[in-house]
């Protein structure tokens, strides 16, 4: 098969007239100069780029959205009518609704997502007969959507600092990070769905735990996630506990490093920065969760100059526009800083696609070239959004004016996944969202 993009994104540059061959689920070739598309060539009208990558979702937190932004509160308040959702899920209800939400990421022109995933056991801790049920649950719900999925799947033992698990964090415990590690071992890859590790965060793992988790990602050579300093509070109680910061804490136990990717890392110390800079850590940025919960404005560009890759995610699905999270990396930090041009479109893409990809354990992905997988989006020019700019401004356009209503095609593995607007699967995608929000919130 043969894809003819009117405009591709190629390495940064915008080239006109792109043929993209496709086969065994990967691109073949890609020939520039074909200005026509042949007869059995499938025609994407519009700026096709790599598929972006999604480094940061909570599946059940959609069915927030709406709730939460009513009256004043904290993260602490969102946290509490977070609990309130997750308590009603059952494997059955998390496949409907995850399958809803990432057939949502698809229309965005989302080809994989990262799955933070701590809601593993039944209500009150019980465990299923399938241990692995609810992260079963997520790879098929990310398979039938037709997205690829990095299952994250977390580790999650206490309900703080020197606290045991409360009623909300029963189910999302192991007991132990050696029974953590027990379970996850009886999750396999396949072709769409990989393994990873993740970390809740300092004051949901006692520091006596952490090296197990990191020992346990680092022996499989799989990705490593974790909530960092999201929450001035957090750092706060982690001086108090441990006398050090959570970033210093994770550093001292073996949880940095080029495998692990800090979540947020909103407020850092220029010691925290240099540490994550110096350890090539990445750092998944979600602007749209960190504005909605009031969190603050990390130091991106400062973590980025001292050796952090970036990435962003939608996490709490306020909403799910990457193309959004890559614009507000910029604007935000025009805001703090009062200057413009921070980075350019081409780089804010980047960390939208390659970036993103290789956070979640598929570095192969990202790019349109010979061999990487065949997952791309189109992001229509000629909406009332988008049209105007000449084409070699094509990349500016679809990062600072387009949003997910503006991906017209999602292809991922060589095969349709989205077209013309219309998911191929799920068809009517606000339809299954509702339904499925119902069934956890009644």
């Amino acid at each position: 098969m043969t894809y003819w993009a009117e405009y591709a994104w190629l390495n940064g540059t915008v080239e006109p007239g792109v043929a993209l061959d496709v086969a065994a689920g990967r691109i073949t070739a890609v020939r520039t100069g074909v200005h026509a598309p042949a007869a059995s060539d499938v025609p994407l009208r519009g700026l096709t780029v790599p598929g972006l990558a999604n480094a940061h979702s909570h599946a059940f937190h959609r069915a927030l959205r709406g709730t939460v932004q009513v009256g004043s509160g904290t993260f602490w308040t969102w946290r509490e009518v977070m609990y309130q959702v997750a308590a009603r899920l059952t494997p059955d209800t998390y496949f409907a609704l995850a399958r809803a939400v990432y057939a949502e990421m698809a229309l965005a022109g989302i080809t994989a997502v990262g799955e933070f995933h701590y809601v593993h056991h039944a209500r009150g801790g019980t465990r299923y007969d399938d241990p692995n049920a609810m992260g079963h649950a997520l790879i098929a719900a990310a398979t039938e959507a037709g997205i690829r999925i990095t299952l994250l799947d977390t580790c999650y033992l206490s309900a703080g600092f020197g606290k045991a698990p409360g009623t909300h964090q029963l189910r999302f415990s192991d007991g132990t990070a050696d029974a953590w590690a027990e379970r996850v071992d009886a999750l396999r890859p396949d072709l769409h769905a990989r393994i990873g590790a993740a970390v809740h965060s300092v004051r949901a793992v006692p520091a006596g735990q952490l090296g197990t988790v990191a020992r346990w990602a680092k022996e499989r050579r799989v990705p490593l996630h974790v909530h960092l300093s999201e929450q001035t509070a957090e750092n706060d109680a982690c001086r108090e506990a441990y006398g050090r910061t959570p970033t210093q804490l994770l550093a001292e136990h073996g949880v940095t490093g080029p495998r692990t990717t800090a979540v947020h890392a909103t407020h850092l110390t220029d010691a925290d920065i240099a540490l994550l800079g110096g350890s090539a850590t990445g750092v998944c940025m979600c602007p749209t969760t960190e504005r909605d919960l009031a969190d603050g404005i990390g130091p991106a560009v400062a973590l980025q100059r001292a050796g952090s890759p970036l990435s962003l995610g939608s996490d709490s699905h306020a909403v799910i526009d990457l193309l959004e999270e890559a614009r507000a990396l910029e604007l935000d930090e025009r805001l703090r800083t009062r200057t413009r041009g921070h980075w350019t479109a081409a780089q804010l893409l980047r960390t939208a696609t390659e970036h993103g990809h290789a956070a979640l354990g598929w570095p192969e992905a990202g790019r349109l070239e010979r061999g990487a997988p065949a997952d791309f989006t189109t992001v229509a020019l000629d909406s009332v959004r988008t049209a105007g700019p000449p084409p070699r401004l094509a990349t500016e356009a679809a990062v600072f004016a387009a949003g997910s209503a503006d991906v017209r095609h999602t292809v991922v593995g060589g095969r349709y996944v989205v077209r013309d607007g219309v998911h191929g699967v799920v068809g009517d995608v606000a339809e299954a969202l509702r339904t499925s929000i119902a069934a956890v919130r009644e």
